[in-house]
C-alpha cells in the first residue's frame, strides 16, 4: 500500500470523528489567535513605558489585566484541544485494532500458517502504537502550526507589508527542505517497521519454545539469528533517525534567516520612523512565532512518515483476503444425525503439489471411523476438511446430505467435538477452560465431565481445584494433564459428531485404558473420526481407513484388514511384532 493510499485510508477513519476534529480545529484557532494577540498587548505596554517619566501606569495596569484574561482563555482552549485530540486518536486506534482482530478471526488458516504469530502480533500492537503516537502529534501540533503561520502572516501584514514580504520570500525554502527529507524517511521507517516485526516474531518463537531450544543446544544459533536481525534493525533505524533528525536543524537554519531578515529590515524602518519600537518588538515576536511552527511541523512530518509506514502494515493485514464468505441463505445445522459423505474430493496446500485426489468416503450415523497411515499421508488434512478449516479444491463434503459450504461454519463446528494432539488452553481458571464450549454449564456438570475423562482427581489436587488459575497454554501443567482438560471440554459438550486426532498421545497407558472406555461410552450413537498411530486404540472401530499418499488404499474393520495381510497388517505387525 502506497503513502497516498494509506493517508486516504487514515482520513476515512478520521471522518467518523469529525465533531472532535472540528472542535480541535476551532479551539486551535482560538488558542493561536489569543497567542498572537499577546505580542500586540506586549508592544502596547512597551510603547507606554518608552520614555523616562512618561509611564502610563493606568494604561499598563489595564493591559496587564487583559493579558491575564487572554492567558487563562488560551490555557482552557489548549486543554480542550488536547482532550479532543486524545479522544479522537485513541478511538481511531481502538477502531483499527478491533477491525484488525476481527479480520484475524476470519482469515483463512493458510494465512496464519504462512505468517509467524509474532509478526502478526507486532502489527496489531507495536505498529498501531507507533501509528497512535504519530497521529496524536499530528493532531496536536499540525493544526496549531498551520493556523499560527496563517495568523502571524495576517497580523504582520496589518503592521507592515514590506517586512512581511521578507518573511514570505524565504518561507518556500523551509517547505522544500522538509519535503525532500520526508520522502527519504518514509522508506526507511517502513523498512524499520518490517524488521521490527521480524524481530518480534523470532523472540516470540524462541521464548515460546525455550525448552526445545535448550534441549537441542540451539542457543548459539538463536543468538546469531537474533544478532543478524538486530543489526539490520539497527542499520535501518539509524538511517531513519538520521534522515528525520536532519529536518529540524535544516528548518531552524531557514527560520533563523527569516528572523535575521525581519530584524534588519524592521530596524531600518524603526530608525526612519516607519514603525515604533513596540511594533518592532511585536514584529520580532511574530517572526519567532511564525518560524516556530515550521520546526514543529517538520517534526510532525517525520513522525507522520513513521505513523504512515506502520499504518500501511496494519492496513495490509486488514485488507487480507478473508475466508470464503458464507452464502446469504446458509443453513444452520440442527438435529444432526451424523451422516457424512466425501465425494471425489481433491485438495492440496500448494497448488503444484497434489495431496488428496479423488477421495471418497461414506460414513453412516453413529459409525466409528478410524484413519491410519504413515506420517504425511493426509490424515489430519481430512480432519481439516471435515471442520472446514480449509475448503476442498474439487468435489464436496456433505453432512446429512447438505454440502458443508452451504451451511454456517458456526453450526458445522458446533456439531463436532474435537480433541487434538496439540492441546490449547487459555490463561484463566481450570473451569474457564472446560466450559469453553458450554459457558452456561453448572458445576455438577463440569465435575461429571471431569470424572468421565479422569481429570477430576488431578484437578482436586491443585491449590484451588477448579478455580486454580493457569497461565497461557496450561502453565505448569504436564502435557498429559492439559490433554485431559481438552478431553473434559468435549465430554461436557457431547456433540453428535466427534473428532479425536491422537487424543491420548500424551497420556500414560493406564489412564489411556480408562479414557478409551470413557470414549467408547461417549461415542455410542455418535459419528466419530479417530486418527491414531497406536493401532491398539482403534481395534473397536467400525471402519478403518488406511491412507497412503492422500488416497484410501484399504478399508474394513480390524479383523478383515489383518486377514488381507496388506499395508494395515504390516503396520500392525510392526507395532506388535513381539
Amino acid at each position: 500500500m502506497g503513502q497516498k493510499e494509506t493517508f486516504g485510508r487514515v482520513l476515512r477513519y478520521i471522518k467518523k470523528y469529525w465533531l472532535y476534529l472540528a472542535a480541535s480545529i476551532l479551539t486551535a484557532a482560538v488558542t493561536v489567535a489569543l497567542t498572537l494577540y499577546f505580542p500586540i498587548l506586549t508592544g502596547r505596554v512597551i510603547d507606554l513605558v518608552i520614555d523616562r517619566g512618561r509611564v502610563d501606569f493606568e494604561g499598563v495596569f489595564a493591559i496587564l489585566i487583559e493579558m491575564a484574561v487572554v492567558a487563562v482563555i488560551t490555557g482552557v482552549s489548549q486543554w480542550i484541544m488536547n482532550v479532543c485530540n486524545n479522544k479522537m486518536t485513541y478511538r481511531i486506534v481502538q477502531d483499527i485494532r478491533n477491525e484488525a482482530f476481527c479480520r484475524i478471526e476470519i482469515l483463512p488458516l493458510k494465512y496464519i500458517d504462512a505468517h509467524s504469530y509474532g509478526e502478526v502480533v507486532s502489527r496489531v500492537i507495536a505498529d498501531v502504537d507507533q501509528f497512535a503516537d504519530g497521529l496524536l502529534m499530528g493532531f496536536t501540533q499540525f493544526f496549531t502550526g498551520v493556523i499560527t503561520i496563517l495568523g502571524t502572516l495576517g497580523f504582520m501584514l496589518s503592521v507592515n507589508v514590506t517586512v512581511t514580504g521578507v518573511v514570505v520570500l524565504v518561507t518556500p525554502l523551509s517547505f522544500f527542505v522538509a519535503g525532500f527529507i520526508a520522502k527519504k524517511t518514509f522508506t526507511m521507517f517502513h523498512l524499520q517497521s518490517e524488521t521490527r516485526g521480524e524481530q518480534t516474531a523470532l523472540i516470540e518463537e524462541m521464548v515460546g519454545n525455550q525448552k526445545v531450544v535448550q534441549a537441542f543446544s540451539h542457543e548459539d544459533e538463536a543468538l546469531a539469528q537474533f544478532d543478524e536481525i538486530n543489526e539490520r534493525l539497527q542499520d535501518c533505524s539509524l538511517k531513519a533517525i538520521f534522515f528525520s533528525s536532519l529536518t529540524n536543524p535544516c528548518t531552524r537554519f531557514v527560520n533563523n534567516l527569516v528572523y535575521a531578515g525581519v530584524a534588519v529590515v524592521g530596524a531600518l524602518y524603526a530608525i526612519r520612523g516607519g514603525i515604533s519600537v513596540g511594533q518592532l518588538s511585536c514584529f520580532l515576536s511574530y517572526a519567532n512565532q511564525y518560524t516556530k511552527p515550521f520546526n514543529e511541523i517538520s517534526g510532525v512530518v517525520t513522525e507522520l512518515q513513521n505513523a504512515l509506514a506502520c499504518a500501511a502494515r496494519i492496513f495490509a493485514l486488514i485488507e487480507e483476503e478473508p475466508q470464503t464468505p458464507e452464502p446469504e441463505n446458509a443453513v444452520v445445522l440442527q438435529n444432526v444425525e451424523g451422516r457424512v459423505e466425501l465425494s471425489h474430493v481433491d485438495f492440496s496446500y500448494v497448488p503444484d503439489k497434489k495431496l488428496i485426489t479423488d477421495f471418497n468416503l461414506s460414513v453412516k450415523p453413529g459409525q466409528r471411523v478410524a484413519i491410519v497411515g504413515p506420517t504425511g499421508c493426509g490424515k489430519t488434512t481430512v480432519i481439516n476438511l471435515l471442520m472446514r478449516f480449509y475448503d476442498v479444491d474439487r468435489g464436496k463434503i456433505c453432512v446429512d446430505g447438505l454440502d458443508i459450504r452451504e451451511v454456517t461454519r458456526k453450526s458445522l463446528r458446533g456439531n463436532y467435538g474435537m480433541v487434538l494432539q496439540e492441546t490449547w488452553l487459555k490463561a484463566g481458571t481450570i473451569r474457564d477452560n472446560i466450559v469453553m464450549g458450554r459457558p452456561e454449564a453448572s458445576d455438577d456438570e463440569v465435575i461429571a465431565a471431569a470424572k468421565a475423562s479422569h481429570a477430576h482427581s488431578f484437578i482436586k489436587r491443585l491449590a484451588n481445584g477448579y478455580d486454580t488459575v493457569i497461565g497461557e497454554d496450561g502453565g505448569s501443567l504436564s502435557q498429559g494433564q492439559k490433554q485431559l482438560l481438552c478431553i473434559t471440554r468435549v465430554m461436557l459438550c457431547l456433540p453428535p459428531m466427534l473428532i479425536l486426532d491422537e487424543a491420548t498421545s500424551s497420556i500414560d497407558t493406564r489412564t489411556e485404558i480408562r479414557i478409551q472406555k470413557a470414549f467408547a461410552t461417549m461415542m455410542q450413537g455418535r459419528t466419530s473420526f479417530i486418527v491414531a498411530h497406536r493401532l491398539s486404540t482403534i481395534r473397536e472401530a467400525d471402519v478403518i481407513l488406511v491412507m497412503k499418499d492422500g488416497n484410501i488404499i484399504e478399508q474394513g474393520n480390524h479383523e478383515t484388514l489383518l486377514k488381507k495381510k496388506g499395508f494395515y497388517a504390516k503396520l500392525y505387525e510392526s507395532q506388535f511384532a513381539s
